[in-house]
C-alpha cells in the first residue's frame, strides 16, 4: 500500500502558502503517496480555492482543523492572540483531522511534514512512530539564532549591548544584538511567540530531517555549521517552494503593461508584505520623497493606507508612479524596468528579489527582517538598511541614490549570488540532490 504523508500547517502570514509550494511538489514526484494538508478552513479556502484549477492534485488533499478561537468571542487584532489560540488546541484538532484521513484514505498515517514552529508535532510523530519532517520557511541566519536562543541569552544577557557582534556563532559575526528578533533576547521572553520560538529552537534536533527555504551556497558557513546541530538539513529552494495559487500570478492592475513602458532599471517598487505597515508618518516621508526625487515607482499599497498619503499626492505623480493594491510580486521583480525593491525584508521578498537581481532598500518590522536587512547590507552587499530603521526623507534619499547610483556593484553581486541559485537547482545541484533525499525521505522508499 502507498504512503500516507501528514502536512500539518501553520495557518498564518505566507507560512501555508510556502509549506503547500514544497508539499506539491512532493506530491508530484510521489504520486503514489497521498498527502493530506491539515490546516484551518480560511486558510484552505485561499490556498485550494476553485480559481486554481492545478491547486488541488490528485493526492493531494486538504483536511480542515478549527482555528482555535472559542465560539463568539472577538479577536483584539494583535495576531499573536489568534496564534496562541489556535496552538492551545493544535495538538488534539490535528490529531481529530488526521483520524478523519486515515479513515478516508484506508492508510495510516507514514511520515508527517510539518511547519517549523508547530514543535509539539516531535511528540506526535514519536508516538505515532513515523519520522518528523519540519520545514523552516526563513533563512538560515534565523534559524541558527533561534536555535542558539540559550546561548545568546547566556552570553548577552537579556539587554545586551546593542552593537555587541554574535561572533560566538559561526557564520553570525556580521551580525549584532539589536539585529536579533526580539524573542530572542529583549522583547517579551514570555510572550506567545517567544514561546514558541523557543520551543522550537530546543525541539529541532529530534527531527529526521530539517527543511529549509533556502540554499547551502547563500550562507555557506552558517549551512556547515547547522548541519554540525541537526540531524540532517535539507535546504531545497527556491525550486521547490515557488508553486501558488493561479491568484498570486494574474496581473488585474496593469503593473506589467505599465512597467513595459518604463526605462530599464528605473523603477522603484515598493511593498511591505501582507502583515505591517510602515508608520503614517512614514508613509508621508516616503510619498514625499519618491515626488522630490521623480523616481518612478510602482507601490503595492492597502487601499486602507492610502488616507496617510499626503493630499494631491496620487495626482502629482501620477505621470510617473503607479499605486495599487496588491501586484503579483514574483513577475514585477524579474521584469527589467525594476531597478529597487522599498522591502521589509521577510525572506520570501529577499529570495524574490535575489530571482529578479533586483537590489533592496530595508525597512525591517520584525521577526527575521533585521537580520536579513543586515545580510543584504553587509554580508552580500546588495542592498542598504534605511538609517535608524525608520523612513525619513533625508534617509530615503540618501538611500535611493546609493542604490539606483551605484547599482552596477550591487547588480554585479546580486548577479553572482543569482549564478549559484541557479546552479543549486541544476540536476546535480545541492538544492535538487536535497530535494531528492527528501522525497525519498517522505515516502519511505
Amino acid at each position: 500500500m502507498g504512503k500516507h504523508i501528514g502536512v500539518l500547517a501553520f495557518p498564518f502570514a505566507s507560512h501555508p502558502l510556502t509549506l503547500l509550494g514544497l508539499v506539491r511538489r512532493l506530491a508530484s514526484a510521489a504520486p503514489d503517496a497521498k498527502f493530506s494538508f491539515f490546516s484551518t478552513a480560511n486558510s484552505n479556502s485561499f490556498l485550494f480555492s476553485a480559481r486554481s484549477p492545478g491547486g488541488v492534485l490528485g493526492n493531494l488533499k486538504p483536511y480542515d482543523v478549527p482555528d482555535g478561537v472559542p465560539v463568539g468571542h472577538v479577536l483584539s487584532g494583535n495576531p499573536a492572540e489568534g496564534d496562541g489560540l489556535f496552538l492551545k488546541e493544535a495538538p488534539a484538532n490535528f490529531k481529530r483531522a488526521m483520524e478523519v484521513a486515515v479513515a478516508e484514505t484506508g492508510r495510516k498515517i507514514s511520515c508527517l511534514v510539518t511547519d517549523a514552529l508547530l514543535w509539539f508535532a516531535a511528540d506526535m510523530a514519536e508516538e505515532m512512530g513515523v519520522p518528523w519532517v519540519p520545514l523552516w520557511i526563513a533563512g538560515l541566519s534565523a534559524l541558527s539564532a533561534h536555535l542558539h536562543t540559550d546561548v545568546i541569552r547566556q552570553m548577552m544577557g537579556v539587554r545586551g549591548h546593542e552593537d555587541q557582534t554574535l561572533n560566538f556563532i559561526p557564520g553570525l559575526s556580521a551580525m549584532t544584538f539589536q539585529d536579533l528578533p526580539g524573542e530572542i533576547a529583549s522583547g517579551n521572553l514570555d510572550s506567545t511567540p517567544s514561546l514558541i520560538l523557543h520551543k522550537m529552537g530546543l525541539t529541532l534536533p529530534r527531527a529526521t530531517a530539517i527543511v529549509a527555504n533556502s540554499f547551502e551556497e547563500l550562507d555557506p558557513v552558517v549551512a556547515t555549521h547547522l548541519k554540525s546541530k541537526l540531524p540532517k538539513l535539507l535546504c531545497v529552494a527556491p525550486s521547490a517552494l515557488t508553486s501558488s495559487p493561479d491568484e498570486l500570478n494574474s496581473d488585474v492592475n496593469g503593473c506589467l503593461s505599465w512597467l513595459d513602458k518604463q526605462k530599464a532599471k528605473s523603477v522603484a517598487y515598493i511593498s511591505f508584505g501582507s502583515m505591517l505597515a510602515p508608520s503614517p508618518d512614514e508613509h508621508v516621508a516616503l510619498a514625499e520623497t519618491l515626488q522630490a526625487t521623480g523616481v518612478a515607482f510602482l507601490w503595492s499599497i492597502k487601499d486602507n493606507l492610502k488616507k496617510y498619503l499626503p493630499e494631491g499626492f496620487l495626482e502629482r505623480t501620477s505621470g510617473n508612479g503607479k499605486v495599487v493594491p496588491w501586484a503579483p510580486q514574483i513577475r514585477v521583480l524579474a521584469h527589467p524596468s525594476v531597478g529597487v525593491h522599498i522591502t521589509h525584508g521577510g525572506w520570501n521578498s529577499v529570495m524574490e528579489s535575489i530571482a529578479g537581481e533586483v537590489p533592496m532598500i530595508c525597512r525591517p518590522f520584525w521577526a527575521d527582517n533585521t537580520l536579513n536587512s543586515r545580510a543584504i547590507e553587509d554580508v552580500w552587499g546588495i542592498g542598504v538598511g534605511v538609517p535608524g530603521g525608520v523612513l525619513t526623507k533625508n534617509g530615503l534619499k540618501a538611500a535611493l541614490e546609493q542604490v539606483l547610483g551605484q547599482q552596477g556593484r550591487m547588480t554585479e553581486k546580486i548577479g553572482v549570488l543569482k549564478k549559484l541559485w541557479t546552479r543549486a537547482t541544476e540536476p546535480n545541484g545541492s538544492s535538487t540532490q536535497n530535494f531528492r533525499t527528501l522525497s525519498k525521505m517522505v515516502t519511505n522508499e
